[in-house]
C-alpha cells in the first residue's frame, strides 16, 4: 500500500437495538480514537453496513466527557456520522487503516457484512492496519485473507469479555459471546479485569477490550501507521 495514505475508515454499526433496548455505536469508542488519530494528522471517514445515519447508543451520550462533547457539538462531525457511506461506495485502496467501533449493535450486523470483511482484508493485505474496540471485534470474526485463513487466526486479541457481558446482563441477549467466537476462529484472547484498559497489538491488528481501551487503540494505531509496522505490544 502507499505509506503516504493518511486516511482511516471508521466502521459504525447500523443496528439500533440490543434486545428490547436501544443500542448503536458507543460514542466514546468513536470520539476518543478519532481525537487521537486526527491529532496525529490522519483524516477519518465513516462507513456503516447500511450507510446513512448511524444510530448512537443513548447510554453512551455522556457529554460531560469533553472529547465526546467536542465531537457531538461539531456540526461537520455530526453530519459525518449521520451520513455514513455504504461499503459499496468505499475504495479500500484509499485507506491506511480500518477501525471497527464498538457498541452492542455491532454484534448483530458487523459479522454478516461480507463487503466490510472484504474491505478490511484488502486493507490488511496491502500493508494496512485493522483495528477494533470492545464489541467492534465482532466485525473481525468473519474476515478471511486471500489464502482462506481467518484474519484473527494465530493472533493475540482483546475484546469485550464474557465476564463483562455477564456483568451488564446481556450475555443471553447478544447473538453470540464475542470472545468465544474469536477463539473459535483461532485467536488468542488476552483479558484485563473488568472495565480496565487492555490494548493488544499483534502484527498489524490492534484490538481493545472495552470503552476504557478506546484511547489506547487510537494511540497504538497511530504508532503503527507512523512507525514500525511489525511491532507487537500489550498494555
Amino acid at each position: 500500500m502507499s505509506t503516504t495514505s493518511k486516511k482511516i475508515l471508521f466502521v459504525l454499526t447500523s443496528h439500533d437495538r440490543k434486545g428490547d433496548q436501544p443500542s448503536g455505536y458507543f460514542l466514546p469508542e468513536v470520539t476518543h480514537p478519532h481525537h487521537v488519530l486526527t491529532g496525529a494528522g490522519f483524516s477519518v471517514e465513516f462507513v456503516s453496513p447500511k450507510g446513512g445515519k448511524a444510530p448512537v447508543d443513548p447510554d453512551s451520550l455522556d457529554l460531560r466527557d469533553p472529547i465526546n462533547a467536542a465531537f457531538w457539538n461539531d456540526t461537520s462531525l455530526r453530519h459525518a456520522v449521520e451520513s455514513t457511506r455504504k461499503p459499496s461506495e468505499v475504495d479500500a485502496n484509499e485507506y491506511a487503516a480500518i477501525f471497527f467501533a464498538g457498541g452492542h449493535g455491532a454484534m448483530w450486523d458487523l459479522p454478516d457484512s461480507v463487503e466490510l470483511a472484504e474491505l478490511a482484508a484488502r486493507i490488511y493485505e496491502r500493508g494496512g492496519v485493522v483495528a477494533a474496540v470492545c464489541h467492534g471485534p465482532a466485525g473481525l470474526v468473519n474476515i478471511k485473507l486471500s489464502d482462506g485463513s481467518h484474519l484473527v487466526a494465530g493472533k493475540d486479541v482483546a475484546a469485550f469479555t464474557n465476564d463483562e457481558e455477564r456483568a451488564v446482563k446481556l450475555d443471553a441477549v447478544v447473538p453470540f459471546l464475542l470472545v468465544d467466537r474469536l477463539v473459535e476462529r483461532g485467536a488468542r484472547h488476552q483479558a484485563a479485569p473488568n472495565w480496565q484498559s487492555k490494548v493488544v497489538v499483534s502484527e498489524r491488528l490492534v484490538t481493545g477490550q472495552n470503552p476504557a481501551s478506546a484511547t489506547g487503540v487510537g494511540e497504538a494505531m497511530a504508532a503503527l501507521l507512523g512507525g514500525d509496522r511489525s511491532a507487537t505490544r500489550e498494555s
